[in-house]
């Protein structure tokens, strides 16, 4: 089988940084919570208000490693692995946005938290809209960078579409019998056939947003435009000379950013 993973578009969500608090591995902090028959595993640091972290497609808690140290000085962080991801063991078949916008939202009610901010990246910028559109008193405000809301050519960079559709052409008859292999190609159809969110259901959000991409992220910059224009309260933040990692190669620049809109008023 032909390696088909390698075209997801948050692959940088799988970097390692050489921290020396192993984040996504940490026994001292990690916790398993129940949730509509998986466990979403999850960490949590700092106190303060609560702020929920999302990453994106194949990644998992250390996406965030050079975000959490500034945020948990101020911030309850509460990061997790998405269903299906790191230690989020899903062995169902199915696999929507939808589904784990709804996971984040059980988590947030088992952890006594009413409502929290909320930083999603790629993803996990689309579970970040969802929750709030789905879950709107659970959600504080809300930072996406590098969502889309549908997965063609007119959202995603041409070429990364394109290669995706290779992918899933050459290997859609395949048959995993391999656990992981089978969860990995689960992973990789969520982000060839979704999301699909209508851009007038974008008015639903009725928190503030601010709504990020790298002026040579793989999302369409026009989309990233579309997304904020629907949105109320949204405001526009575009990095220039960045791509879809955001939060990684601007890490100083994000982390004030994002924290600075969280305490404006």
């Amino acid at each position: 089988m032909k390696s088909i993973f390698v075209v997801g578009y948050c692959l940088l969500c799988l970097l390692s940084f050489g921290q020396t608090v192993p984040y996504g591995n940490n026994s001292a902090t990690g916790r398993y919570q129940p949730v509509k028959g998986i466990k979403l595993y999850y960490e949590v640091y700092g106190t303060g208000k609560p702020l929920l972290m999302i990453h994106g497609n194949g990644g998992d808690i250390s996406s965030f490693s050079k975000n959490i140290p500034y945020f948990a000085k101020h911030y309850q962080v509460i990061a997790v692995d998405s269903r299906a991801h790191g230690k989020s063991v899903d062995t169902g078949d199915s696999l929507n946005f939808e589904m784990m916008a709804d996971d984040f939202a059980d988590l947030l009610t088992a952890l006594h938290i009413d409502s929290a901010y909320v930083i999603g990246w790629s993803d996990g910028g689309i579970n970040a809209l969802l929750l709030a559109m789905r879950h709107p008193q659970k959600v504080k405000k809300l930072v996406a960078t590098g969502a889309n809301l549908w997965p063609d050519s007119t959202a995603l960079m041409p070429s990364l579409w394109k290669q995706q559709q290779k992918a899933y052409q050459e290997n859609k008859d395949s048959v995993f019998t391999d656990t992981a292999k089978k969860n990995n190609w689960k992973v990789f159809k969520l982000d060839v056939f979704q999301p699909n969110i209508p851009l007038q259901a974008l008015n639903a959000i009725r928190i503030p947003a601010l709504i990020v991409a790298g002026d040579r992220d793989v999302i369409v910059p026009e989309h990233t435009v579309a997304i904020f224009r629907h949105i109320p309260k949204a405001q526009l933040w575009i990095l220039p000379n960045s791509g879809h990692a955001t939060l990684v190669d601007h890490a100083d620049e994000f982390n004030r950013k994002a924290d600075e809109f969280f305490r404006s008023r």
